[in-house]
């Protein structure tokens, strides 16, 4: 099986991996958690935003703000790792995303 999403190197994600993370977030802040997740694109290619969020889970490249702020928003209670860093990293931010993604899902199926 082929990976859809490129693998990091040494911590790090492709540009258009971190621009796929940011329409992930975007994604999950309009998504009411009773229809299909959602999807973005990287590469060309359609992605649930489960799987981008569980790639960047250990991405060590700094978050930026705006972001920052969109997480904060979305994860609510479970932020304090994203408020508490100085400078949170994209994979202090994908551990809660990925979870609430999970969890809804799982709502869903339900």
């Amino acid at each position: 099986m082929t990976r859809v999403l490129p693998p990091l190197h040494e911590g790090h994600a492709p540009i258009y991996l971190l621009q796929a993370f940011a329409e992930a977030v975007d994604a999950f802040e309009l998504w009411d958690g009773s229809s299909s997740e959602p999807m973005v694109q990287c590469e060309g290619r359609q992605v649930t935003i489960s799987s981008v969020f569980g790639r960047m889970r250990t991405c060590s490249d700094i978050l930026p703000f705006r972001l920052r702020e969109a997480v904060v928003e979305i994860v609510g209670e479970m932020a304090a790792p994203v408020t508490e860093h100085p400078m949170p990293t994209y994979a202090v931010a994908a551990v809660p995303l990925r979870a609430l993604c999970v969890e809804s899902l799982k709502g869903m199926a339900a």
